[in-house]
């Protein structure tokens, strides 16, 4: 019994300093962000300064959970409508944003979004930044598809995510004055793409956007995150205008 007792002992030690591994790798990235310059779009409290896209309200699906944007779809209802868009329109940025997924859960983080009536949902002009359970979801199977890609266009080649239902963190920069963007995931660097141009356009046209005219066509837009019938949640959400 007494053995039996020390090895449950030197598992939980084991699981427990897993977890705290987890939990301090998202801390010491957050702690690397200078206050100069930067914003706050979350106030841990409320929804000011967000939107539903094309709505002038907040849906029933949204609430503020532990200080964190927490998404819960309503199996009874539509689901992928339910996209928040920032009040205000940002070009030149950087953005820090932590995230968690649940299981088999899929999300995004859009920016450039142009919200008109004739775009029904944010996607159709805003690139993003996917969020996946990279290890049980079934659209896995594809770098483009895998979190922290440029979905549909840049694939990523290390999986350097957190599991579902752990904190993540996202840092990325959108430069249109460099013609450059990229993606930071839990502090390194995981891709880098162009904004423009001749190498952008070779993208989308290799790609399932290539007929949507709209698409990344708009340098000065909203920034999004996505409703995609998962559970998803989002907090410290900050800017820099660069």
């Amino acid at each position: 019994m007494k053995r039996i007792s020390i090895i449950f002992l030197v598992l939980l030690i084991s699981c427990s300093g897993k977890n705290k591994k987890s939990s301090s790798n998202i801390d010491s990235v957050d702690a690397n962000i200078s206050s100069d310059g930067w914003v706050s779009l979350f106030d841990g409290e409320s929804f000011h300064g967000w939107h539903n896209y094309r709505k002038d309200s907040i849906s029933e699906e949204w609430q503020v959970v532990d200080g964190a944007m927490h998404l819960k779809p309503d199996p009874d209802r539509i689901h992928g409508i339910n996209n928040l868009i920032t009040d205000k329109k940002y070009t030149n940025f950087i953005l820090s944003i932590e995230w968690k997924i649940s299981k088999k859960g899929n999300s995004g983080v859009f920016w450039g979004v142009f919200e008109d009536e004739k775009y029904p949902v944010p996607y159709q002009t805003g690139p993003e930044i996917q969020i996946l359970d990279n290890l049980n979801h079934s659209d896995n199977s594809k770098k483009i598809h895998m979190t922290g890609a440029l979905f549909g266009l840049v694939g990523v080649e290390k999986d350097r995510m957190n599991e579902f239902g752990e904190w993540n963190h996202f840092l990325i920069t959108i430069d249109h004055r460099t013609n450059r963007g990229s993606v930071q995931l839990n502090g390194s660097e995981i891709i880098s793409f162009p904004l423009q141009g001749d190498e952008w356009e070779s993208l989308v046209k290799n790609s399932k956007f290539k007929e949507w005219k709209g698409f990344g066509k708009y340098p000065n837009g909203h920034i999004g995150l996505q409703d995609h019938a998962s559970e998803v949640s989002f907090r410290n959400i900050k800017i820099k205008e660069i």
